[in-house]
């Protein structure tokens, strides 16, 4: 077995009020980032924690036993006898979908003395992996939902190339993100997909983007979520137009603790200022196993850096994904995770309309568009009057873009295109346009949402009032359907950072 010990920040409250200073425009600091090693140096376990967490597996008999840059992850190898000796907890297989997976029947615990020190134990399950939420089109309705409201659709169902999206959001003359480096977040057999970018930039007339893979794990040749990449990689890097260089990072598998591993890999490598993660799963599973606490220190650290990670909000709307059946059109009302971290800019799904010629007509909340309140994380401070009052913890989604399959990307699939959609979609096209933003002002942009939220009911967004997710509305303002809403590119770069 591998695990993964998630390690404690430091001076938690300091990097709160730290990433509040650099996102906010009166104060000296603003602007300014960490690199990796001045993080560690403020944030970081000390070594004296590191050396007693290693020192304690070493005794229980793991081998492998690693460090990752900024002290926060601790892995190992072991077997199954020692893992339930050194946590104190029992597991159990079971056969789930064909397949042998493990569960640890009772928590994982340490030793008091590592108590501070430790805030999880990662990889003593397998049963539960986030899924990507990528969705092929269905016959479409001729008018929108909720709050008794129709519109004409006067261009839909289509669908769109990159060329597409950038008229409809109206990227104008705003520079390409040629001069910023963004991320995928992925897993399994890549190599597929790469030609698949190379076929989809051939057809659109786009240049061919430098890109490195970088293993995060184990070497998977699982490609079962290869469509879900190859939407990533294209549109992220179509909606951009350019990107100096493109790095995916990839994992053994989804589950809790495969990710921790590639968000951190992100975040200690400080090469990309923004990446995507176009997956999820309710936000009980990583609270239960721990793994809430260790990628929300993660993304805070990516926060310091000035980087910043976009998430889908899922495809269920409304509702929890606990179960195949729980979801579109009732269920349980949840978020998912990723995209419920504070440090995390979740984006939400629109039914995109256009114009004749392509330019923007409306949007839409797309009626499985994920969107609510966390259940287990706070809402941060620059949702405090954007956010309704009654709202303790974090409303999702933070922005919208199309996601709805009927008016959705034509993505190159095993050499041919196909059209898909889903908050997968949306997802890798705020990333593009970031890339398009912090480009455009020299990549000193830094954390996302504390921007995007000072441009509340500006020219900068799209305000969508028409359709629901299911339990809520879209409305005039922030909502649970669509968040700020959608981007206008052009005066969006006109106005952030000001």
């Amino acid at each position: 077995m591998h695990i993964t010990l998630g390690l404690r920040l430091q001076n938690q409250s300091q990097l709160d009020q730290y990433i509040q200073a650099i996102s906010s425009s009166t104060s000296p600091l603003c602007g300014q980032s960490l690199t990796p090693a001045e993080f560690v140096s403020k944030y970081g376990p000390s070594s004296s924690q590191v050396n007693a967490v290693t020192s304690y597996l070493n005794d229980c008999g793991f081998t492998n036993i690693q460090v990752s840059p900024n002290n926060l992850l601790v892995t190992a190898s072991g077997t199954a006898a020692q893992v339930e000796s050194a946590f104190n907890t029992k597991l159990e297989q079971y056969q789930l979908n064909g397949q042998i997976v493990y569960y640890n029947t009772t928590g994982a615990m340490v030793p008091a003395a590592l108590a501070n020190i430790v805030g999880s134990v990662l990889g003593v399950n397998d049963v539960v992996a986030a899924a990507s939420p990528m969705q092929k089109p269905s016959p479409p309705s001729s008018s929108g939902s909720g709050s008794g409201s129709t519109v004409s659709l006067p261009n839909y169902p289509t669908s769109y190339n990159p060329q597409g999206f950038q008229k409809a959001y109206d990227v104008g003359r705003t520079p390409t993100g040629g001069k910023t480096n963004i991320a995928i977040f992925a897993e399994g057999d890549l190599s597929g997909v790469v030609k698949d970018l190379r076929t989809e930039e051939k057809a659109n007339g786009l240049p061919q983007v430098p890109y490195s893979i970088i293993q995060t794990g184990i070497a998977s040749s699982d490609t079962s979520g290869a469509d879900e990449w190859d939407l990533d990689t294209q549109y992220s890097t179509g909606m951009a137009q350019n990107v100096n260089h493109l790095y995916i990072y990839d994992a053994t598998s989804l589950t809790d603790s495969d990710i921790a591993l590639e968000f951190n890999k992100f975040v200690t490598d400080d090469l990309a200022k923004a990446g995507s993660a176009s997956f999820g799963e309710d936000e009980s599973f990583p609270y239960l196993d721990g793994a809430m606490l260790v990628d929300d220190e993660i993304f805070a650290e990516a926060a310091a850096q000035g980087q910043t990670v976009f998430a889908s909000s899922g495809d269920t709307g409304g509702f929890s994904t606990v179960t195949p059946t729980n979801g579109v059109p009732a269920g349980i009302p949840d978020v998912e995770y990723p995209a419920a971290s504070p440090y995390v800019v979740a984006v939400g799904g629109t039914t995109l309309i256009t114009n004749s010629d392509g330019s923007y007509n409306e949007e839409l909340a797309w009626l499985a568009g994920g969107g609510g309140q966390s259940y287990w994380e706070s809402a941060p401070y620059w949702q405090n009057g954007v956010v309704p009052t009654s709202t303790v913890g974090k409303g999702v989604p933070d922005i919208a873009m199309d996601a709805d399959p009927n008016s959705g990307a034509n993505v190159y699939i095993n050499g041919t295109p196909t059209v898909v959609g889903g908050t997968s979609l949306a997802s890798p096209l705020a990333l593009g346009v970031w890339a398009r933003l912090e480009s455009s002002h020299g990549n000193h942009l830094g954390f996302a949402a504390p921007l995007l939220y000072a441009q509340y009911g500006t020219a900068g967004f799209h305000d969508i009032t028409l359709g629901d997710n299911g339990p809520y509305p879209a409305t005039p303002g922030w909502d649970f359907a669509t968040g700020l809403g959608s981007f206008d590119v052009s005066q969006m770069n006109n106005l952030i950072g000001k």
